[in-house]
């Protein structure tokens, strides 16, 4: 009998960051930069460099994924029974309610 996979998501092969972004530097590398790193700030010519544009709009939490802790949380049997009609999702959007209070809420 074959074993059966994960309902979830299928795990993808780690593969560590060494071996797709670094290269060892030679050792004329090494010198160059540290040539590079003796020259003053001041003697650099930054003329060319475009400038540096701000972000129209910075999305919070795109990239970021908050580290999750299980609790045990007493909750009124009305109140979950309103977010479990919400859907499966209904834990989710909890968290995304108790967040915008959080960041909306006053500070104490």
């Amino acid at each position: 009998m074959a074993k059966r996979q994960s309902v979830s998501s299928r795990r993808e092969k780690r593969v560590p960051a060494s071996a797709i972004f670094t290269t060892p530097l030679s050792n004329r590398d090494r010198s160059e930069l540290a040539k590079l790193a003796r020259i003053p700030e001041s003697k650099i010519d930054f003329s060319d460099a475009p400038e540096r544009a701000r972000p129209s709009k910075v999305l919070v939490g795109k990239f970021y994924r908050p580290v999750k802790q299980l609790v045990s949380l007493r909750v009124d049997a009305d109140v979950l029974a309103w977010f479990r009609s919400r859907g499966k999702r209904y834990q989710t959007y909890m968290n995304e309610v108790l967040r915008r209070e959080m960041q909306t809420g006053p500070r104490q």
